[in-house]
């Protein structure tokens, strides 16, 4: 049994005592960047840094002579050192050489055929290594012991092959040293978050490269079910019912996902992957407008995104680096970024800037290609964009506010759009870079505290992927209490909405409501229907100011707004009240849906002495 209460997967051991503090961590391990987060003292997921201070650590690894470098200081090798720099390596994890695409921009070492293992994706490096030290023997017949070893020689550089395995478990186990730096103990198992588009070959080689490394793995844990346990508890501004919006723009891919939370449970409504486009088509554009402005400046040419002259390529490597700083700027501040590069190109340095204005302009087609995949995501799920409470950003490129003004254009202005970069200071509940891994340790926690569970119960948190993968309501389940004087929504009365949409099953819903009570028998009905939710579409003129000219051809605006329709009549019941102040009592509904679609209704009335006699109806599955 693993020790600290974790159980490993296939075995059902009784657990012992767990640490106040366990030591899981959460791994968001993107294909650029990665984060590791931990629990506090107080519970909560906190992201750290590593030895170099970085948070967001990038996902490199360099070979400078005998050194190895990770992260952040791996990137920069790619200016001088670009041959024995590997990145971009997770999204090949599980991938036969023969798959690996050919064309795909490379800026770091190429993927070549390992020379012994067939159809394996490989990197080949060049490094220093201690040359050998030879033994000189004086005498034939002279022992072991009177051999004298001469003075070492110089390091040899020699070539090392690495598979794309090898070099994630190099990674992963970095990232876990500074997370037991910082606990001062031993990992004793992690959540890693994947992109839904993996497949099972691919979650197999993570796994396999994690536990090389020594990590245990709880869980592969998809990245919208990593925001969902992040973000689904709600809070006062936030609704504990809402449909919510993934956008994770990373620097290879777009990847968006439509949940519905309902108290808590994520069900996935829709998933859209599409790896043309990302954030490294941003920097393309990006580096493509400084060096024009280079060119334009010095009038030195320089061709970049591609470059084929070895100079250019240089020269861009430096400008790919350089944006990184330009694009965090532009994402805090609403002024000016600048860019500055030292000997971008035959020794003339560089210093160049852009406005947020000129950035929007120049990667609008980005955020229109992002947009027109939102649309279609929402399509896809049988919705409308105004249906859609929350926007959730993850990862570097998401924050762009050129991208949320892009988007905001679709919604209803009252979409809540919680975390966003700057709303929290110091990498915070507020920071989408953060959420990911945070949410994995999150999870983590969870996994743990099943470990007195059934296998059965554990499996189920595992393999639901952090979202829902059961039956769900297809339509609005509610009360209506008719009224002869109210015409609410046109339903006749005043509707009281029990149990949403997409709410998976079983469910409880609990509400109290005030009603009327009517009638020479002084009696409340109640009426349970099933409803569809749609959105109307109306399209006004637009208010005219005093000096607009009457004259001019006026565009009409499109206004929309949310309609309910009645679909099915499920029952009716009612109740005699015992305790009524002004024509009105207070009652308890409580609904219950199995998981086969049967609905149990009670209400009772709530009174001062307590609860009186419940009133039942069964309904039967669909």
């Amino acid at each position: 049994m693993a020790p600290n209460g974790l159980i490993p997967n296939g075995t059902a051991e009784a657990p012992i005592e767990v640490f106040a503090v366990p030591s899981i961590v959460g791994i968001n391990f993107g294909n650029s960047y990665a984060s590791i987060a931990v629990l506090t003292k107080e519970g909560i997921a906190e992201c750290i840094a590593n030895e170099d201070g970085e948070r967001q650590i990038a996902c490199a690894i360099a070979f400078q002579g005998e050194e190895m470098y990770i992260g952040n200081q791996a990137r920069h090798q790619l200016v001088k050192n670009s041959q024995n720099t590997i990145t971009g390596f997770r999204n090949l994890l599980g991938k036969k050489f023969s798959e690996v695409p050919q064309a795909a921009l490379s800026i770091s070492a190429p993927v070549i055929q390992h020379p012994s293992l067939p159809d394996t994706a490989a990197y080949k490096v060049k490094v220093l290594q201690p040359a050998p030290s030879p033994l000189k023997t004086t005498a034939t017949n002279t022992p072991a012991a009177s051999q004298v070893a001469t003075p070492r020689s110089e390091p040899i550089e020699v070539e090392r092959i690495l598979t794309v395995s090898e070099v994630t478990t190099i990674f992963l186990g970095s990232l876990v040293q500074s997370a037991e730096d910082f606990l001062g103990k031993k990992v004793l198992g992690a959540v890693i978050s994947m992109p839904s588009w993996f497949n099972d070959a691919q979650r197999e080689a993570v796994i396999k490269a994690a536990e090389d490394a020594g990590i245990h793995v709880l869980q592969l844990l998809d990245d919208a079910g990593a925001v969902a346990v992040c973000t689904a508890a709600g809070s006062e501004e936030i609704p504990s019912d809402r449909t919510q919006l993934i956008v994770d723009l990373g620097a290879s891919s777009l990847e968006l996902s439509l949940l519905s939370i309902r108290e808590g449970l994520a069900y996935s409504l829709a998933t859209i992957s599409d790896s043309s486009v990302g954030g490294d088509e941003i920097d393309s554009k990006l580096i493509k407008f400084f060096a024009k402005e280079f060119t334009k400046k010095t009038k030195t040419p320089l061709t970049v995104a591609p470059a084929s002259d070895p100079l250019d390529k240089r020269a861009e490597a430096k400008l790919r680096l350089a944006v990184e700083h330009t694009k965090r700027t532009l994402s805090a501040s609403p002024g000016a970024a600048t860019c500055s590069v030292e000997s971008l190109k035959d020794g003339l340095d560089y210093t160049g800037s852009i406005n947020r204005l000129r950035f929007d302009m120049e990667v609008r087609s980005v955020y229109d290609k992002v947009y027109a995949k939102v649309k279609e995501l929402v399509a896809s799920a049988g919705t409308d964009l105004y249906d859609v409470d929350e926007i959730v950003y993850i990862g570097g490129c998401a924050c762009l506010p050129g991208l949320d003004e892009t988007l905001a254009e679709g919604f209803t202005e009252n979409v809540i759009t919680p975390f966003k970069v700057g709303t929290v200071a110091g990498g915070g509940i507020g920071d989408p870079t953060t959420i990911l891994a945070r949410g994995c340790a999150l999870q983590a926690q969870l996994l743990v505290g099943l470990a007195g569970e059934t296998e059965e119960v554990r499996q189920a948190f595992i393999k639901g992927n952090g979202t829902s993968s059961v039956s769900a309501t297809s339509r609005t389940i509610g009360l209506l209490v008719p009224q002869e004087s109210a015409e609410e929504g046109g339903l006749g009365g005043v509707w009281v909405p029990l149990i949403l949409k997409e709410t998976p099953l079983p469910c409880r819903r609990t509400v109290t409501v005030e009603v009327n009570v009517s009638g020479s028998e002084d009696r409340a009905g109640f009426e349970l229907w099933e409803v569809s939710e749609g959105v109307r579409v109306d399209h006004v003129k637009p208010q005219k100011f005093e000096d607009e000219d009457d004259d001019e051809e006026e565009e009409l605006e499109e206004v929309k707004e949310k309609t309910i329709s009645k679909e099915a009549f499920l029952a009716a019941l009612s109740l005699s009240p015992s305790n009524t102040s002004k024509g009105k009592t207070k009652v308890q509904v409580q609904a219950i849906i199995s998981k086969n679609g049967a609905v149990d209704l009670s209400i009772r009335e709530v009174t001062k002495s307590g609860m009186g006699e419940a009133v039942t109806v069964l309904v039967g599955s669909s």
